[in-house]
């Protein structure tokens, strides 16, 4: 079985650069079938969920090649509507393919997504998103079947600013016919980034980043040229890793503006930030501070860094609440650094940390993405070799995570390959 090995007791050096953003690649990458012609989209990650929307959209007719740290797509003349089980089983961005094959071919036929085990994730909201757009819905054993011959453009209002949900209502409508609002929508940088990528192929979005979005539907799109942002919830999980380690690291290629919760909480609990252009330096401490942190909808503290900060937080002193408003059943990993010494109490959607004098290291697993990406944080900090399991979940969302992090120092490395 594979596993990634943490030695801990280093302490981070050196500069880190930051790959493009992988919650905003997939939303792109399934965009891409809206264009007539071919796009070119830079700054994608190499990872499993990017390989598994390419695939996604490679059965469904378009043409997808790699090139350097870039894409190639046309789907000039696709023609399937139905995406394929073995691929959108493993993850749940490829639900995403639904909004472009409605604008697109008028019709789908999607399996319910899989992806990471983090409570119900529903995905009613674009299903009513799509209705409201005029969209008959069949709901059958395990999938999900969409027809319409023009989506027509109408007020949304979201019971929740769903990120997905937005995302997909948002392409769908960019081919309707009129105007589509989108009330309560998502404001999260990756939906900036997919709306500056519709409007390129000729869409006429705006409010992206603000609760009302508007789009005026258009005849057609073309495909583009796009650079996609950095990714911050890697940029935040690297500054915790420095944070943890006592280090002193330059994390590069970031947005400064996309990190200001991650950046406000770390300061709080004693860390030393540097704000520089396209990047932040982050200066550890030996005595971290307990800190309170609630997950919200972006510009609040993102959910995606609730696991790394608990991992920061289980030797930082005093007792720190944690609150998870956006995700049921998200605190899996706090069994896993109980196992290492943490001493975690969970209530509900609430975890009490009191900070414990050192971790020890320990066999644990990642149970999701970004808890898999704790685990590691964890290990830098224990004392002795912490191996790491389940990092199937890690590969899905971090690019050469062990190259980044043996490149500033860490003793970590693969093991069982």
């Amino acid at each position: 079985m594979e596993k990634i090995v943490v030695s801990g007791g280093n302490h981070l050096e050196g500069t880190i650069a930051v790959s493009g953003a992988k919650n905003a690649s997939l939303p792109i990458i399934a965009a891409s079938l809206l264009a007539e012609g071919e796009s070119r989209l830079f700054d994608i990650p190499d990872l499993a969920d990017v390989t598994t929307i390419c695939e996604v959209i490679t059965r469904l007719g378009a043409r997808v090649r790699r090139e350097g740290q870039g894409l190639i797509i046309s789907a000039e003349g696709f023609r399937a509507y139905e995406a394929p089980y073995e691929y959108v089983r493993k993850m749940r961005a490829s639900f995403l393919v639904m909004g472009p094959l409605l604008a697109r071919l008028g019709q789908a036929r999607i399996p319910l997504p899989g992806g990471c085990a983090i409570g119900t994730r529903p995905i009613d909201l674009h299903i009513k998103g799509f209705e409201a757009l005029g969209a008959k819905i069949v709901l059958g054993q395990g999938f999900i079947e969409a027809e319409a011959d023009r989506l027509t453009g109408t007020k949304i209002y979201l019971d929740f600013p769903s990120v997905g949900a937005t995302e997909n209502i948002m392409m769908a409508a960019s081919l309707a016919r009129g105007q589509t609002v989108i009330e309560n929508a998502a404001a999260e940088p990756e939906i900036v980034d997919l709306a500056n990528y519709l409007n390129a192929m000729g869409a006429r979005i705006k409010g992206a980043g603000t609760r009302v979005i508007r789009i005026e539907g258009v005849e057609k799109l073309s495909g583009t040229s796009h650079v996609v942002i950095p990714d911050r919830i890697e940029a935040g999980t690297y500054m915790v890793a420095a944070a943890i380690s006592c280090g002193d690291v330059r994390v590069t290629n970031v947005i400064v503006e996309h990190l200001k919760p991650v950046i406000a909480k770390l300061r709080e609990a004693g860390v030393e930030i540097y704000e520089e252009d396209r990047g932040v330096r982050v200066v550890g401490t030996r005595k971290l501070k307990a800190v309170d942190i609630k997950t919200l909808p972006y510009p609040g503290f993102p959910t995606d860094m609730q696991a790394q900060f608990m991992a920061l937080l289980t030797i930082a002193e005093g007792t720190s609440v944690i609150t998870e408003t956006v995700f049921e059943n998200r605190f899996m990993h706090a069994d896993e650094f109980r196992r290492m010494g943490a001493n975690i109490k969970l209530e509900g959607r609430t975890a009490v940390v009191k900070g414990v004098p050192k971790l020890t290291a320990a066999p644990v697993k990642a149970t999701d993405l970004r808890a898999g990406a704790a685990m590691i944080i964890a290990g830098l900090a224990a004392q002795g070799e912490t191996e790491v399991s389940g990092v199937e979940h890690i590969r899905r969302g971090y690019e050469d995570i062990v190259g980044k992090l043996q490149g500033l120092g860490a003793n970590i490395r693969w093991a069982g390959q």
